[in-house]
């Protein structure tokens, strides 16, 4: 429940509505609009890619070398965007936070991003989508990319004045995912509603459960 509502202080009840898809509290580092369906992509770590494997120590001699590192770093991220719009997967929703040469080659290759998302707004998509994340520095790169969701809307959303993400997943089970957008004058009237409906909702989970037993 927690992740399927959001608490809008400063507006009357009578604004609160209910919206298909998920609201992710969190804004577009990146957002390149784009019409009809897509494919979106989990990650979990950064898209930078590292010059060493983990515990290697990477020495650099001189400035040539390290200009040489950083060419390099934006040659393989770009390979990366390339290959993900070659695959259509036109939004990233990542755990991690990116870094700028990442949300250059996204914006530059259409690629919007959300980032820095919580553990249970990533469980909560996984389960609508039943995909993992994509780990995407393997010995083949160039790979078919397999684990993405269709995505049917991707757009910001301005919450009072935060802004958001309002995503539509086309789920892969019997759950259709709406998130409850509710508004009241105050944190403390809001916190008591959203108690309010979590409760009810606990009650006819247990009733058809009971029903079903």
């Amino acid at each position: 429940f927690a992740e399927l509502h959001a608490a809008v202080p400063g507006l009357p009840l009578a604004s609160s509505r209910v919206l298909p898809g998920i609201v992710l509290r969190r804004d577009f580092a990146v957002y390149c609009p784009t019409d009809g369906e897509l494919r979106a992509l989990l990650v979990t770590e950064p898209l930078r890619p590292t010059l060493t494997a983990p515990g290697v120590e990477f020495v650099v001699d001189s400035e040539g070398q390290y200009q040489a590192s950083l060419r390099w770093i934006a040659r393989r991220t770009e390979a990366l965007m390339k290959h993900l719009q070659s695959n259509n997967v036109k939004l990233l929703l990542s755990s991690a936070k990116q870094e700028e040469v990442v949300i250059y080659y996204a914006k530059l290759y259409g690629v919007s991003v959300v980032e820095c998302l919580s553990s249970e707004e990533m469980a909560l998509i996984r389960e609508i989508t039943g995909v993992c994340p994509y780990a995407p520095f393997g010995d083949n790169m160039d790979r078919e990319i397999t684990e993405t969701a269709v995505v049917t809307f991707c757009q910001p959303l301005l919450l009072a004045s935060k802004r958001c993400a309002h995503i539509g997943f086309t789920s892969v089970c019997a759950f259709q995912p709406h998130c409850l957008i509710l508004c009241g004058p105050v944190d403390g009237v809001n916190e008591q509603h959203a108690a309010a409906l979590q409760e009810a909702f606990t009650m006819l989970q247990q009733l058809f459960k009971a029903v079903h037993q």
